[in-house]
């Protein structure tokens, strides 16, 4: 394993305000549906199902975060990824989580072979 440098007080607050940011799910399905191109926030509250209200307020913390961009034509905002490593995140929780429930799904059934096996003999 990789040893890191121990981060200061103010790195760590940013890594924890990133974390707060990506904690959202609505902001994750923004982020995932952005992933494959540029969207006005009319668009997203359609595709999501929600007001405009809402991703809007979801899409102003993830622009203050630089995870998006934003772009105006007119009278409409047009938002695209800004970070596309976000996604590599993702991708490492979602792998570690995949690893867990397997090894837990594979606990939850060794009883029921044990039993099987035990019944089968009988």
């Amino acid at each position: 394993m990789r040893h890191r440098a121990e981060l200061t007080l103010e790195a760590l607050d940013l890594v924890a305000a990133r974390f707060r940011v990506l904690a959202e799910p609505l902001r994750l399905r923004i982020l995932q549906r952005l992933q494959r191109g540029e969207c006005s926030v009319t668009e997203l509250a359609e595709l999501l199902q929600t007001t405009q209200p809402n991703v809007s307020k979801h899409l102003k913390l993830l622009l203050v975060a630089g995870l998006v961009a934003r772009r105006q034509d007119k009278n409409t905002a047009f938002y695209s990824l800004a970070d596309p490593t976000v996604f590599e995140l993702c991708d490492l929780v979602c792998a570690r989580l995949h690893d867990r429930l397997s090894a837990q799904a594979e606990a939850l059934e060794a009883p029921r072979r044990t039993d099987r096996r035990a019944r089968a003999r009988a």
